[in-house]
C-alpha cells in the first residue's frame, strides 16, 4: 500500500474510502466490508454522516488487525468547544468500537473550533489519536489556526477534482507540512465528469475507466482520496489504481480543466456559514 508521511511521522494510505451519503446501516456496512477485503486500509466516516455504528461492525466484521487500519471520523460543527468536543469524541469512539483514532478532523471552520482544537490537542497528547488535523479549512483559517495553536494539523480534507484542483492550495498545504486530502474526486459526477472528451480519452489510452485516471492523477500529484461507491465492483475497480501512471502529458492535459471554482459551496459566504452554524443532526 502506497502511503503518505503525516507531519508528526505517522503514515496514511494515500487511498481510502469514504462513506459520505450512505446513511443505510445496512449498506454501509457491507460497502465497508468489501472495501476492507478488496484491500483499503483506511476508511473514511464522520460524525455528521450518521454511519459510525456500520462502519465499526464492518472492522470488527472484517477481522483484520486494528493496527492495520487507518481510521478516520470527524467533528461535527455543533458540537465545536472544548467540553463538547471531547464529548462528542468519546461518543464517536464508541460507535466506532475503537479504543483509539488514528486522524480526527474538524470538520467545518465554523463555531468555537478553537475551543475543540484545544480539546483535540490534549486528546491527542493522551494518545486517543495518532494524529488531529481539519476539513474544509480555506487557506487563511488555516493559517490562522496554526498561527494561535501550539500542534500544527496533519491533514486537510477540501474539495479536490479535476474541475477544480486547487493548485495553490496544494502549494500552500505543502510549505505548512499540512497533507492534502480531496474529497468529491469524482464531483458526485457534476459537470459531466465522466463523460469528459479530455478524461476518456486518456481513460482509453491506459485502458483504465475514468474514476481510476481521476484517482491516479491524484495520487500522482500525493494527495490522499477518499473514493466512495457501494458497488462491490467499482469498489475494487477504484482500488486498481497503481499499474499503470500518467504521463506528463496526461497530466498536463488534466490541468486544462481546472476551472477553479467549487462545484458545490463556498466557505466564504455567509449564507454558508449560516447554514451550517444552524444545521443540527441527531448525534
Amino acid at each position: 500500500m502506497q502511503t503518505v508521511t503525516l507531519n508528526n511521522g505517522v503514515k496514511m494510505p494515500i487511498i481510502g474510502f469514504g462513506v459520505y451519503q450512505v446513511p443505510d446501516a445496512e449498506e454501509c456496512e457491507n460497502a465497508v466490508y468489501e472495501a476492507l477485503m478488496a484491500g483499503y486500509r483506511l476508511i473514511d466516516t464522520a460524525a455528521g454522516y450518521l454511519n459510525e455504528e456500520a462502519v465499526g461492525r464492518a472492522i470488527k466484521r472484517s477481522g483484520i488487525p486494528r493496527e492495520e487500519l487507518f481510521i478516520t471520523t470527524k467533528l461535527w460543527v455543533q458540537d465545536a468547544g472544548y467540553e463538547s468536543a471531547k464529548l462528542a469524541f468519546a461518543k464517536s469512539l464508541k460507535k466506532l468500537q475503537l479504543d483509539y483514532l488514528d486522524l480526527y478532523l474538524i470538520h467545518q471552520p465554523f463555531g468555537d473550533y478553537y475551543g475543540a482544537w484545544r480539546a483535540m490537542e490534549e486528546l491527542y497528547r493522551e494518545g486517543k489519536m495518532k494524529a488531529i488535523g481539519v476539513s474544509n479549512f480555506l487557506p487563511d483559517r488555516l493559517m490562522d489556526l496554526i498561527v494561535h495553536n501550539e500542534i500544527v494539523p496533519a491533514l486537510n480534507q477540501i474539495e479536490t477534482h479535476p474541475f477544480y484542483q486547487q493548485t495553490e492550495t496544494t502549494v500552500f498545504l505543502k510549505e505548512q507540512g499540512v497533507q492534502h486530502q480531496s474529497w468529491a474526486p469524482f464531483a458526485e459526477g457534476r459537470g459531466n465528469m465522466f463523460g469528459n472528451e479530455v478524461l476518456t480519452s486518456i481513460a482509453e489510452k491506459h485502458n483504465k475507466s475514468v474514476a481510476q485516471v481521476v484517482l491516479r492523477w491524484l495520487v500522482q500529484r500525493e494527495v490522499v482520496v477518499i473514493p466512495k461507491s457501494v458497488r462491490k465492483e467499482r469498489i475494487v475497480e477504484n482500488f486498481d489504481i497503481f499499474d499503470f501512471e500518467l504521463s506528463a502529458d496526461d497530466m498536463e492535459q488534466i490541468s486544462t480543466l481546472d476551472t477553479r471554482e467549487s462545484l458545490f459551496l463556498s466557505y466564504r459566504d455567509p449564507e454558508v456559514a449560516k447554514m451550517m452554524g444552524n444545521w443540527r443532526v441527531d448525534l
